[in-house]
């Protein structure tokens, strides 16, 4: 087929595409997940031909963001960022003479939600290499374990927990960084390790299976991952394996931080049991690269394969966000409400 023509399809139907790479995993972390989804639509309507109203060009883009949603549900910033767009779209066409003044705010809003989640990353990595070394005074240099991939190739740039990281490794706090594999889709071995030793910092690369004993060697001084989503308690969604990480943890005696934006919180959730976990593909598991490969695992084996698994808040030390550091309110819990609603406020200010 001409390019060309191929070309052309593909930004006469940019969001359909981009809602099958989320699907399939070709563009994964949460923060990443919403900035690709909001920019496809973006290109989508800068290209369209379109001949409707703007009350049209809303209930357009508001068909589509539903349906991009729709491609993964465990990750809570897609249909924050949906939620968002969608509220300043109906606005501006409440105002708007013409379709394409719609359409353009829409492409406004989702090109500074590029540049905010970069500044937000980078301030997550500020506040985190501040926190750190203050918690761990009698640890000199710090040897971290990171779990799944929560860098540049998960957000907008620079990174959450693997932002702190960056953030430790250059103000010099930084020992080493031990990330495992993160199977069955391996984004530690193939996403993180590349970032690591792209940035030349200091890493080693464990199996998933190998972090209790690595703990148990006294050579893990605190664990940091992201998150897909945080419930209001502080329970938190992320990559299967993080919950086996915290027992871990606490089990020897080590602080275990999850680093993530304000958008990653979903309020809305008394706690992580009215979380959705979504569930993968068997190939995962049943064939070699993440399902990609040859099979290797027995024909009629039962498969169970969720993507994220629940850390309860009272494993966890502390959250790490763009405004702040989030600690606990009680032994069992944070009060995530009360320090946005303070946060906003400071911002108002």
């Amino acid at each position: 087929m001409d390019q060309g023509v191929e070309w052309l399809r593909w930004l006469a139907s940019t969001s359909a595409y981009m809602r099958n790479a989320i699907r399939d995993m070709v563009v994964r972390g949460a923060p990443a997940i919403a900035i690709a989804a909001a920019l496809s639509l973006a290109v989508e309507v800068f290209n369209l031909d379109f001949a409707g109203t703007s009350g049209d060009a809303a209930s357009f883009l508001v068909k589509k963001l539903e349906y991009l949603v729709s491609s993964r549900p465990t990750a809570v910033n897609l249909s924050d960022a949906s939620t968002k767009l969608q509220n300043i779209v109906s606005k501006t066409a409440k105002t708007a003479t013409e379709a394409k003044t719609v359409f353009q705010a829409y492409i406004d809003a989702a090109e500074t939600m590029l540049t905010d989640d970069v500044a937000d990353n980078k301030a997550i990595g500020f506040h985190g290499a501040s926190f750190l070394p203050c918690q761990l005074k009698d640890s000199g240099k710090l040897s971290v374990l990171t779990h799944c991939n929560t860098g540049s190739l998960a957000t907008a740039g620079y990174g959450t927990a693997l932002g702190v990281i960056r953030a430790l490794h250059a103000g010099g706090s930084l020992e080493t960084a031990f990330c495992t594999e993160t199977r069955p889709f391996n984004q530690g071995s193939r996403l993180t390790a590349f970032e690591l030793v792209h940035d030349e910092i200091p890493a080693t690369l464990i199996t998933d299976s190998a972090a209790a004993a690595l703990m148990k060697a006294g050579r893990v001084n605190a664990v940091i991952v992201g998150a897909d989503r945080i419930a209001a308690n502080g329970d938190t969604a992320n990559k299967i394996g993080t919950y086996s990480l915290a027992v871990s943890a606490s089990y020897h005696g080590i602080p275990f931080y999850v680093a993530a934006p304000i958008t990653s919180i979903d309020l809305s959730l008394s706690s992580g049991q009215q979380i959705v976990i979504e569930e993968r593909s068997p190939k995962e598991l049943l064939c070699s690269d993440g399902g990609l490969g040859k099979q290797v695992a027995a024909s009629g084996i039962a498969v169970w394969n969720p993507a994220f698994d629940i850390t309860p808040a009272n494993l966890m030390t502390a959250i790490i966000t763009e405004k702040g550091v989030i600690t606990k309110a009680t032994a069992d819990a944070f009060d995530i409400k009360g320090f946005i609603q303070k946060a906003q406020g400071n911002d108002i200010e």
